[in-house]
């Protein structure tokens, strides 16, 4: 992988499969497993996502095919057993659909999977037209980055940008996607956010940071405190 993928339009799949609201439930099963997906989006009559319908929808026909009554004689989870009724994709869709745009952050649609524990994201407009897909194994594939790609952009966008003139006694090394930063900084302040702002950088793993200040010279520097023991007064 080149270039540094660092929003949802780097990594998407363009090639998606859709629904109309009007899909019936047995052609919802063929159309899941002829693409090896586990959930689809339905689109209303303009393009636009309006819901997803996930292997979990339809399971619930089959979840719900006997006695719905609980032991009290009440009606157990009332909404699945409704949907366990429907038979098109509108009816049986979870609405609204959780959706990310082509520009959103990687970080975002990631959060966005997590808080809404889905395993893909419909990728839309802002009029919320379909213009992709991106799943977990989308955002992952950020990690196979090259190494070398990863160190050229740590020393171009973290080292150079921060240190400046000094970048040069900064060394970078990389492996398996982990950065490690040595060397001498004239700006010891800035070094949690070296460290910091390389963990940003897409396909970094972890950053182990062991920046150090200048040699102390407490002849040269009246600021640093002298080390040689004062004589009792």
């Amino acid at each position: 992988m080149t270039g540094s993928p660092s929003v949802v339009n780097d990594v998407m799949t363009r090639k998606v499969v859709a629904l109309r609201t009007g899909a019936a439930f047995k052609e919802i099963v063929r159309t899941m497993q002829e693409w090896g997906v586990s959930a689809l989006p339905v689109l209303d009559d303009g393009g636009r996502v309006v819901g997803v319908v996930s292997e979990a929808d339809l399971l619930l026909k089959e979840e719900y095919s006997g006695d719905v009554v609980g032991p009290c004689g009440q009606v157990e989870h009332s909404a699945d057993v409704v949907k366990a009724d429907a038979v098109t994709a509108g009816e049986l869709m979870t609405a609204p659909a959780v959706t990310v745009t082509p520009q959103a952050p990687l970080a975002h649609a990631a959060r966005l999977m997590a808080h809404s524990r889905v395993k893909r994201l419909p990728v839309v407009r802002h009029d919320g037209t379909l213009l992709g897909i991106v799943s977990r194994s989308d955002l992952l594939s950020i990690f196979l980055r090259d190494d070398t790609d990863i160190a050229e952009e740590v020393r171009r966008q973290v080292v150079t940008w921060l240190f400046g003139p000094h970048a040069e006694t900064v060394r970078i090394q990389v492996r398996d996607g982990v950065v490690t930063l040595t060397g001498r900084v004239h700006e010891t302040a800035l070094v949690p956010i070296a460290a910091r702002l390389a963990r940003a950088v897409p396909g970094v793993v972890e950053v182990h940071c062991v920046l150090t200040g200048p040699p102390r010279h407490p002849g040269l520097d009246p600021d640093l405190p002298d080390p040689r023991p004062t004589a009792p007064a």
